[in-house]
């Protein structure tokens, strides 16, 4: 149906827009999350006597590091999904094979940002570094809900279309 094509790509414009947009801010507001990843990584507002923080990195070239590693992989997210989008609409009335093939791009995207959100938020920074215990710092919430919108349109995206009516 192509209404549910349509769904489909505009599920995957709209978080391609997300990401994009997350990316740009990063980027022109770049002092405010590289103080997140800074206090994410340094463990400075974990509970008191906590065991794990030894894992703590103060090495500002490494935060440095990991917030481009951060921005490059929602950039990423954001090309990837915007590239789905268009070719999933260009698609939009061709037979269910290529259409199902066109795919690939927008799948890409999704599980790059699927990574960066779950795997990167919370269980490396939210898990590994205890961002969890922290009042000030505690990004995990939103890692969360954006995680799971990614997931629920991998898995709305994944399935099989028929031919278009």
């Amino acid at each position: 149906m192509i209404v549910t094509r349509l769904a489909k790509i505009a599920t995957i414009a709209a978080l391609a827009a997300f990401a994009l947009v997350i990316a740009y801010d990063n980027v022109v507001d770049y002092g405010s999350n590289y103080e997140f990843v800074k206090h994410v990584l340094s463990m400075d507002t974990t509970f008191a006597g906590n065991a794990l923080k030894h894992r703590a990195i103060t090495d500002e070239k490494i935060s440095t590091a990991a917030y481009a590693l951060i921005i490059a992989a929602e950039w990423l997210t954001g090309l990837l999904l915007a590239i789905g989008a268009i070719v999933l609409l260009r698609s939009l009335r061709a037979p269910a094979e290529a259409f199902n093939r066109a795919k690939t791009w927008a799948v890409a995207g999704l599980t790059i940002g699927f990574g960066l959100w779950f795997f990167g938020f919370l269980v490396i920074a939210g898990e590994y570094f205890a961002m969890w215990q922290s009042q000030v710092w505690n990004g995990q919430e939103s890692a969360f809900h954006v995680s799971a919108t990614i997931l629920i349109a991998l898995v709305l995206v994944s399935l099989p279309d028929g031919e278009p009516i």
